[in-house]
């Protein structure tokens, strides 16, 4: 009697707490649908003074003048080639960084932390000015170059921090039966401490995806003159033009960046749900 009166009891608090989850993922959806609709909508419907939450005639025009321009593929290319850069890069570097910032002791390793920490403060645009006269001084102006490295030196100090948890989730247990068993220290961390923190790495790795991704200030700025290198965001001002803005273009366009987010997502959304377990021997 008590358990069904308990029962009852959290019924409605479950109900509240459902319908506040929906409440909020349907605001943060809304924009992504209306983005949607908007990529969707005939060019009268987008432009009508009494906008609707629907269409009554889809259509695919927006899509079509999207893929007729002939740099929107260059474009696509050149966003794949700066993300993956930057993931690979980071990755790799931010593993070897959290590892040794948590497995050594060295002198000023608690200060070297704490700078990571001060770097994730600064914001991108104070940086924006001193990074445009470095690139030009490297000569790596108008080049996927001035794209790639400003990237990776932002998401490292993120995925070192959230890595160096991970690495310290490792017990030293583990690493000591693994010398014993005759690893070395290079196949201990390739071949063990990899696959045990690579759902933290995987994280990290959807964060520098879509920074770099979606970035709009670095592009802006450090592809000047050579629009052959520029990237997909810089794509969507193709179609917006001060005088006559192409709406159902920038909403298409903006469609076209999202899906490939979304399928990185989903090929490594089972990785950021993986645990530490199975890591002991039996």
């Amino acid at each position: 009697m008590s358990l069904v009166r308990g029962t009852a009891v959290r019924r409605p608090w479950r109900l509240a707490a459902e319908a506040t989850a929906l409440l909020i993922a349907g605001v943060v959806a809304f924009p992504l649908y209306w983005m949607l609709l908007g990529a969707f909508r005939p060019a009268g419907e987008i432009e009508s003074t009494e906008p609707r939450p629907w269409t009554a005639s889809p259509s695919l025009n927006s899509f079509r003048r999207v893929f007729e321009q002939q740099e929107f593929g260059r474009y696509f290319v050149n966003s794949l080639v700066v993300a993956l850069s930057v993931v690979i890069a980071s990755a790799l570097i931010a593993f070897l960084a959290a590892t040794a910032v948590t497995r050594f002791r060295f002198r000023f390793r608690t200060t070297l932390l704490i700078m990571f920490l001060v770097a994730q403060m600064v914001p991108v645009e104070a940086l924006t000015i001193p990074l445009f006269f470095l690139m030009r001084d490297l000569g790596q102006l108008n080049t996927l170059g001035s794209l790639i490295l400003p990237h990776i030196a932002f998401s490292l100090p993120f995925a070192i921090w959230m890595l160096r948890g991970f690495v310290k989730a490792v017990p030293e247990s583990l690493e000591e039966a693994a010398y014993l068993d005759g690893a070395s220290r290079a196949r201990f961390l390739w071949q063990i401490l990899l696959p045990l923190v690579l759902p933290g790495l995987v994280a990290t790795s959807v964060f520098s995806f879509i920074s770099a991704w979606n970035d709009f200030l670095f592009a802006k700025s450090f592809i000047i003159s050579d629009t052959s290198q520029s990237t997909l965001p810089m794509a969507l001002l193709v179609f917006y033009k001060p005088d006559e803005p192409d709406w159902g273009g920038v909403m298409a366009a903006s469609t076209v960046m999202t899906v490939p987010v979304l399928v990185f997502f989903v090929l490594v959304q089972r990785r950021l749900v993986s645990g530490l377990g199975g890591a002991v021997k039996d």
